[in-house]
């Protein structure tokens, strides 16, 4: 997680925010306060809250948000209605915890009235060092901001694509549903023969483009003789490259030298699938 707090109240949390301020600081935090500064003075928690998730939205790599009011309820409210903001309200450690690996809770929201000022910050700490759990997760994210968030306008995926199976049908499904436009790029039958051996493909390249532009939220599926699709990439610029889970997104982004402002998205794969397993096997039972 990043070192980037930022952190907000109603007049109801302005002391135990000033406790928490000083926990993060000497954790080595940075942290950006945006009030309430008085608890004398009253504040309407929808100001705070609206602000503090336009600010996390601007860099969600980086940005975390912590807000608190009297139960939590109301800053949390309205954190979930700004974009790209995904708030919990945690009034425990596996709360907290359960949402970042779960759900890669971006915003945290604590009741000062719920808890005293030292279990507030245990249940911070918990949520601070937990990691998001990836895996089956990332399609489930993936469905929230596509269903309540902007998609992505252009997607980008890439594979050889010889035997359709499950396992390709999935991961084109979770592409289409994160995407407003989605390309394919497939390699060439002489990539394919370097990548696989000199028995693959099965299908030859125009064969595979077709079945491919079969689906039907599939706009376009192109062709390419590298073995990396670096340069396809780098013409298109697409907003996001979905890959399965071979390899992490660290992995990806350095082997294919994607920027860093593209957005890569690591699916899950269904285990059990592959066309090589389905050509073994085909083998053995002829």
């Amino acid at each position: 997680m990043g070192k980037i707090i930022v952190i907000g109240s109603d007049h109801n949390g302005t002391q135990q925010k000033y406790e928490i301020i000083k926990h993060l600081k000497k954790k080595s935090f940075t942290v950006i306060d945006l009030g309430n500064y008085n608890e004398k003075i009253k504040t309407d928690y929808n100001d705070v809250a609206q602000q503090l998730g336009n600010i996390v939205n601007q860099d969600l790599k980086k940005n975390r948000g912590i807000l608190i009011c009297g139960t939590g309820v109301g800053v949390n409210i309205v954190a979930n209605k700004c974009d790209g903001i995904r708030s919990v309200l945690a009034h425990s450690k596996l709360v907290a915890s359960k949402s970042r690996e779960h759900n890669d809770s971006n915003v945290i929201c604590l009741g000062s009235w719920v808890n005293g000022v030292e279990e507030n910050i245990k249940i911070l700490s918990s949520w601070l060092g937990t990691k998001f759990g990836e895996d089956r997760h990332v399609k489930r994210i993936a469905k929230i901001e596509s269903q309540f968030n902007k998609k992505y306008k252009l997607g980008f995926l890439n594979g050889v694509f010889d035997i359709i199976h499950p396992g390709h049908i999935d991961l084109i499904n979770f592409a289409t549903n994160i995407c407003d436009r989605l390309v394919i790029a497939i390699n060439s039958d002489i990539s394919t023969k370097k990548i696989k051996g000199k028995n693959r493909p099965m299908n030859n390249e125009n064969d595979r483009k077709n079945t491919l532009m079969s689906f039907a939220k599939v706009d376009e599926v192109l062709i390419f003789n590298e073995i990396s699709p670096t340069k396809i990439i780098n013409k298109i610029k697409p907003n996001v490259i979905i890959r399965g889970d071979d390899f992490d997104e660290k992995q990806v982004r350095q082997r294919d030298k994607i920027n860093k402002n593209i957005d890569i998205k690591i699916f899950k794969k269904k285990p059990g699938y592959s066309t090589t397993k389905i050509i073994s096997s085909a083998k053995r039972n002829k």
